[in-house]
């Protein structure tokens, strides 16, 4: 009897093994990439936000220059702007900002340093997921986590973060290459994740499409061009190369809000105090 009944355990045991195995071989490939940062998080620790140091008070902080295309006052940015060691800005008068330009300055400068050591450290995070190459985000819904591409992310669409109601829920990605967002995508933060909280490490340049939405600290080594029309709750960070800008508007994170919904409030009411101050300026 006793070995008759281990018999049988072992049996319903493998039976059950099977069972699960087919189940689970059924699953998208998408929603494992949906599933695992959960269970991921559940065993392992919180992921940190990344120290930016004095660059957190810079909307841009460039190498080699910032260019700013389009109408007097069309690019709106709120929060400090510097370039270094090219500290050159074409294009100033289109410049709508609130905050200090501060050029090249001992300001900038130690941003820069700032930059670097923040770049290191996203980029040296151990991944939570790593994607196939030149992988589109569009259309997911990420838990906090350290997502990794060691060739390109891309945006299409809507890619939403969940903080899952976690004040403290942090988003690091990496992409090896480049990030490009396509023209009208957005990135929507929901269950409390804030822009403050969210990181872009890229390992080349970034590229914001035209009319896009953006959240998070965008840290690239070398340049970042926004298409007319981006908008962004974050910083535009680009360690070597140029910024590139067109009709565009970034609010640092930590004077927006952590919804979508209080970033489109923040940016309609910078709009107004543009166009107000654009028309006090148009009077005899």
């Amino acid at each position: 009897f006793p070995n008759s009944i281990k018999q049988n355990q072992i049996l319903m045991e493998n039976h059950q093994i099977t069972q699960t195995r087919q189940y689970f071989h059924k699953i998208p490939k998408a929603l494992w990439l949906l599933t695992v940062p959960a269970l991921q998080q559940g065993a392992s620790a919180a992921v940190l936000a990344v120290n930016l140091g004095t660059a957190a008070d810079f909307a841009i902080v460039a190498g080699a220059g910032i260019t700013a295309s389009g109408a007097i006052h069309s690019t709106t940015i709120t929060g400090d702007l510097g370039s270094f060691p090219t500290s050159s800005i074409t294009g100033s008068e289109n410049i709508f900002l609130t905050g200090v330009n501060h050029g090249g300055d001992a300001v900038a400068q130690q941003a820069k340093i700032d930059l670097g050591l923040a770049y290191s450290d996203a980029a040296g995070r151990i991944p939570s997921v790593i994607f196939s190459p030149i992988y589109d985000l569009g259309g997911l819904v990420l838990g906090a986590g350290v997502y990794n591409d060691p060739s390109s992310l891309s945006i299409t669409g809507n890619l939403a973060l969940d903080a899952a109601g976690d004040p403290d829920a942090v988003w690091i990605f990496q992409a090896g290459s480049t990030l490009t967002t396509g023209s009208g995508s957005s990135v929507l933060l929901i269950g409390g994740a804030k822009a403050s909280n969210v990181f872009w490490q890229v390992g080349s340049s970034a590229t914001l499409g035209t009319g896009s939405q953006f959240a998070g600290s965008i840290l690239a080594y070398e340049s970042i061009s926004m298409n007319t029309g981006a908008e962004i709750a974050g910083r535009v960070l680009a360690q070597n190369g140029a910024v590139t800008l067109d009709d565009n508007t970034i609010v640092i994170p930590e004077l927006g809000s952590s919804m979508l919904l209080g970033f489109s409030m923040i940016l309609s009411l910078v709009r107004r105090r543009r166009v107000a101050k654009s028309e006090f300026c148009k009077r005899p």
